[in-house]
């Protein structure tokens, strides 16, 4: 593991050392693939050799699943404590939490399950600090909240050691696609105008992949990044959201110079132990969530404004009959839809209509009951 460590510092310097402009791109960009093809490898040595360490065992609750990601003494655990009423245990010293502690947020009818972690210190993406057991937790959930406080503000060190690791927060996968074939070489096809890279430069990124024979399909105007990250094949793309902790101890002559620093990213700022910004920071969470409630209504009843059945956007009919008895699903015929989605109240549409918040749900099953 030592040896690869030692190729990717030796061109990450190689990298700082050269003068990034139009002729020098194409290099740098391949250089950039190296390290990815390194990092891929040090991660099959570590699976194939049991990894790094015992891992921490997190059963997924509720609607969804928030990791809390920030560095050791931010308040992680005060800010879990306050805002579900889990007991996490917290100190005035790093490394407190060494297990994870899970809570549940009750929101509008949903249940959002935080998790507090350790915090993540440098070289956390290499293993430092139980850095990768953390990091894998990170991957698998709906959200991540990042907390810091105005100590800690280092917010793109944090994001780096997560992109290290293939996360990519407040992103969408690259329009991308690559496929591989027998023989032909590497061809480039763009149905757009390339102006970050160009066919030559793509098929050098390509073959340090150790792809000769490809077809590359690019349908947006891609970084060599993102070229990068879809070969790579284990990225992961996550909401995020921001927040700055012990807002009670922020001069308010503090707080635009915080936000300078932060920018573009929007900041909550928000005090754990007093429970101050925790009604914004929830509504935040809700809707990087992109949560939406659904309320049946049974044929002559009025719908169930009390327990919604929480969907997200862009769920249709389809996704409402999963979360509904079965034998709905099994008789579907159509639904009536009152609500935002709908042209007009009581509109009847099928399995692939797309629902909106707070819509209203009748399901009408073939026998020609309504249920």
């Amino acid at each position: 593991m030592g040896a690869i460590e030692d190729e990717i510092a030796r061109i990450e310097e190689e990298i700082r050392k050269t003068h990034y402009n139009k002729a020098t791109q194409g290099h740098v960009g391949r250089l950039k693939a190296k390290i990815a093809v390194l990092r891929l490898e040090r991660e099959k040595r570590a699976r194939s050799g049991g990894g790094s360490g015992p891992g921490y065992a997190v059963r997924k609750s509720g609607h969804a699943t928030v990791a809390l990601v920030g560095y050791p003494s931010v308040g992680k655990s005060t800010l879990l404590t306050h805002l579900t009423g889990a007991e996490s245990e917290a100190a005035a010293y790093e490394f407190t939490t060494t297990t994870i502690i899970p809570g549940m947020l009750s929101w509008r009818g949903a249940a959002i399950q935080i998790l507090d972690m350790p915090g993540l210190i440098p070289g956390a993406s290499t293993g430092r600090g139980r850095g990768r057991e953390v990091i894998s937790v990170a991957r698998n959930s709906d959200l991540i909240l990042f907390l810091l406080d105005k100590t800690h503000l280092e917010f793109r060190s944090l994001l780096a050691e997560l992109e290290r690791a293939g996360i990519r927060t407040n992103q969408r996968p690259p329009r991308i696609v690559v496929t591989s074939k027998e023989r032909g070489g590497v061809e480039v096809h763009s149905t757009v105008r390339l102006t970050k890279m160009d066919a030559e430069q793509v098929e050098g990124i390509v073959r340090e992949f150790h792809l000769h024979n490809a077809d590359v399909v690019l349908r947006e105007d891609a970084t060599p990044e993102q070229l990068i990250d879809v070969l790579a094949g284990n990225r992961v793309y996550i909401p995020a959201i921001l927040a700055v902790n012990k807002a009670d101890l922020i001069a308010p002559n503090e707080r635009p110079p915080i936000l300078h620093q932060l920018s573009p990213t929007k900041v909550l700022f928000v005090s754990a132990s007093r429970e101050q910004g925790f009604q914004e920071l929830k509504e935040e969470i809700a809707d990087a969530l992109a949560f939406i409630r659904i309320y049946v209504k049974p044929p002559g009843q009025p719908p169930d404004l009390a327990e919604p059945v929480i969907l997200r956007r862009g769920n249709t009919i389809a996704d409402l009959l999963q979360r509904l008895p079965p034998e709905l699903g099994a008789s579907f015929r159509s639904a009536l839809v009152w609500g935002k989605s709908a042209k007009f109240p009581g509109q009847t549409v099928g399995r692939d209509h797309p629902l909106a918040d707070q819509d209203i749900v009748t399901v009408v099953v073939q026998r020609g009951t309504k249920a």
